[in-house]
């Protein structure tokens, strides 16, 4: 049997890397491997830039204006050659962050070749332990997926739900609490809930702080001080790590703690729950026939099956939401966590960073298609309002309390009164307007009942999605 492993170009091992690429791709930019070491260029350039400007070490020439540009460029122009290159220097190193100091090197010697700027190769990773340029990448690696992918897909599809809250705020719905018909309410209603619920979270993870520190193997800036002892370094460290765009974390052991990674994790994944309660509610609609899925495109429904045109949009968020949310909660849970002054346990856990993104915006997109793909069916929902009259002896015993309470005769024991008609059995209009008529009611009140209907029984379900603005 041929060996699929063998095969070239090579096969994915996983579905995001295979048939769900397209969805995700944009994340490669931000969270894959190669995008880390790039960053890691990025931190070691930077920090190079800075010790030379701020002329930390004495006796150290500022860098041209060209110079910075060229380094600056390294980092826009790293491509597949300069991945190749950093995976050949990290088979003799065996050491990633090592490689990216090298490869470096390689490149500060062309832009300054002359032999009096040699020394300069040596501020490259100067007084840096990996971490150091680990945390400082990951942050930003994280921050711009956040920002440039995850978020803007995230919005959208808050914005779409809202838009459909708006679109059928009218449209009555009957209610099913405990899986049972209940006091009727509109589908916008229902679906600005659950866009309410999304945006909150949205709004949480817009002010995410994404934070990184610079200060050695321990976090004691012991070496900075033994190489430039006159040097203000914890105003340095927080000066750099503030110009990345990062806010400064100024008390850590060799790592970054990690506890901003496991509040943003947390609020994601709350999102995901949120969505995948969105999904399951209108999977639920879907198959109560309150919304039809637009057929004519073209996509078989069942393989044996023609009528069928299945929810599969809805199913695939599901699945991929409680994928990257086992990914984010264990994300969440271990990074908190160092033995002592560090253990390498985040380095692996971090590589998996990617991949809970990742199924998180695969379950947004295939949301967003689903929910694109639907069309109301309010006659569908007028069916089952019509045929739960029963709904309406709640509002019917509460006008009875309430005239109960002022004194009224006759309102004894409303809520018993309503649970005799209507437990258990169906009710028509016919029957309810003539139980209403004979409980004595006010003229004004019995009018006022007898002219409900369960479509009419919405309260103020319309106007609340306006409270979505």
């Amino acid at each position: 049997m041929a060996s699929l492993a063998d095969a070239t170009p090579p096969i994915a091992l996983g579905a995001l890397d295979g048939r769900y690429r397209g969805a995700v791709a944009p994340l490669v930019d931000h969270l894959s491997e190669p995008a880390l070491n790039r960053e890691r260029v990025r931190v070691e350039v930077e920090w190079l830039i800075f010790l030379t400007t701020h002329q930390v070490v004495p006796g150290v020439r500022t860098l041209t204006d060209d110079e910075q540009q060229r380094l600056r460029q390294v980092v826009e122009d790293f491509d597949a050659d300069a991945i190749a290159e950093l995976a050949q220097i990290e088979r003799e190193t065996q050491h990633d962050v090592k490689a990216v100091e090298y490869f470096l090197k390689r490149r500060l010697t062309a832009i300054a070749p002359g032999e009096e700027d040699r020394g300069l190769a040596e501020l490259i990773h100067f007084c840096c332990t990996s971490e150091d340029i680990n945390n400082l990448s990951y942050a930003l690696m994280v921050k711009g997926a956040v920002s440039e992918v995850w978020l803007p897909r995230a919005t959208e599809l808050v914005e779409s739900v809202a838009t459909m809250a708006s679109d059928l705020r009218e449209v009555p719905l009957l209610a099913h609490t405990h899986g049972q018909p209940a006091t009727p309410t509109t589908m916008g209603k229902e679906l600005a809930v659950l866009a309410h619920r999304l945006g909150r979270q949205l709004r949480r993870i817009e002010r995410a702080e994404y934070l990184g520190k610079l200060n050695g193997a321990t976090g004691t800036y012991g070496a900075h001080l033994a190489a430039v002892p006159d040097a203000d370094w914890p105003s340095l460290s927080r000066e750099f790590v503030e110009s990345l765009g990062l806010q400064w974390n100024p008390l850590t052991t060799q790592i970054e703690s990690h506890d901003w990674q496991a509040e943003l994790y947390a609020d994601l994944a709350r999102f995901n729950r949120i969505l995948h309660n969105l999904c399951t509610d209108v999977w639920t609609y879907i198959s109560l026939g309150y919304f039809a899925q637009v057929r004519g495109q073209g996509t078989v429904g069942s393989s044996t099956m023609p009528h069928k045109v299945n929810p599969i949009r809805f199913e695939n968020a599901e699945a991929n939401l409680e994928v990257s949310n086992a990914l984010f909660d264990v994300l969440s849970s271990t990074l908190v966590n160092s033995r002592l002054q560090r253990d390498l346990t985040d380095s692996s856990m971090q590589r998996n960073i990617g991949v809970a993104f990742g199924h998180s915006l695969l379950a947004i997109d295939n949301a967003a298609r689903g929910l694109a793909g639907l069309d109301a069916v309010p006659s569908a929902m007028a069916a089952d309002l019509d045929a739960n009259w029963e709904v309406l002896g709640e509002p019917v015993q509460s006008a009875m309390r309430a005239l109960a309470a002022q004194g009224v005769a006759g309102m004894e024991n409303p809520y018993e009164r309503l649970k005799e008609l209507t437990r258990g059995r169906r009710i028509t209009g016919d029957d309810l307007r003539e139980f209403i008529a004979g409980l004595g009611l006010p003229d004004d009140v019995a009018k006022r009942l007898a002219e409900l209907t369960p479509q009419t029984y919405i309260g103020v379900a319309p106007e609340l999605v306006d409270y979505l603005d």
